[in-house]
């Protein structure tokens, strides 16, 4: 009710401000006396051990200054019923200047008649208003099914794509505009086996060397089926890292799941 009635910059005030008040404090608090990891399965055949090494060492009851702002766009990403940003933060802190190439698949949208709908939840772009301010050299694309949420905003580019449609990422991936890799991808799209195995088939040789792939809310009944897909790429592609990463939280034990995959440089 609120983000239909205040402008949008007040209410993300509002929203950060709940956000501190019943995340950040308690949080900051519990993550100093307790200290709570992720599970990492690792999968690689020559790489090094640095990406598991990283993903060991999160606290994800530590807040970051990633949680606080993917939060305020209205982001899922943040602590909550997900706590991917305490993630992120490991492994692109030190990237903040960067001029980085960011493309995340999935924009929120909140249309109630479509299978990857968050719908009253949706907040479209949300993600993508996290990454351009988190990164301010950064250029950030974005894909989604719904065409009624694509956006074009400063440094901000979307596109359409139906993931589950090999032809329809092949020609996503020809846009001249999205040519030259990325160094940040994210499937958070339709969150189902299928259509997160078509994406990363038809999107993973635009990592570019160092990148990073993150497929988000990986359902757990499928943590086995990821397992024996992450040993096989493992095999196919000795270049590549990759982790399953199984991320505690005592609100979420259902798709609090990441799998993990950057391309060695």
């Amino acid at each position: 009710m609120l983000r239909r009635h205040l402008p949008a910059e007040t209410f993300q005030h509002v929203r950060s401000g709940w956000w501190h008040c019943t995340f950040y404090l308690p949080h900051s608090v519990a993550s100093v006396l307790v200290r709570s990891t992720p599970k990492v399965q690792e999968f690689r055949e020559v790489c090094s051990p640095e990406l598991s090494q990283q993903l060991r060492s999160v606290n994800v009851l530590a807040p970051t200054h990633m949680c606080r702002v993917m939060t305020k766009y209205g982001s899922d990403k943040g602590q909550g019923w997900h706590n991917y940003t305490t993630v992120y933060s490991a492994l692109l802190g030190k990237l903040r200047n960067q001029p980085l190439r960011i493309f995340e698949l999935g924009l929120g949208t909140d249309n109630p008649n479509l299978a990857s709908s968050m719908r009253a939840n949706g907040c479209p772009g949300a993600s993508l208003r996290g990454w351009r301010e988190l990164f301010p050299r950064a250029l950030v694309f974005g894909a989604d099914i719904d065409r009624d949420i694509l956006i074009e905003e400063d440094r901000i580019k979307t596109f359409w794509c139906d993931q589950l449609d090999g032809l329809a990422i092949r020609d996503l991936w020809l846009q001249p505009v999205l040519r030259g890799g990325f160094d940040l991808i994210v499937d958070d799209g339709l969150h189902t086996f299928e259509a997160n195995t078509s994406f990363l088939e038809g999107s993973l040789e635009q990592l570019r060397p160092g990148g990073i792939f993150v497929i988000e809310d990986v359902v757990r009944e499928t943590i086995g089926r990821w397992c024996e897909r992450l040993g096989a790429i493992s095999k196919q592609l000795p270049n590549y890292d990759l982790a399953l990463v199984e991320l505690p939280n005592s609100r979420n034990h259902y798709d609090n799941n990441l799998v993990i995959i950057r391309r060695c440089g």
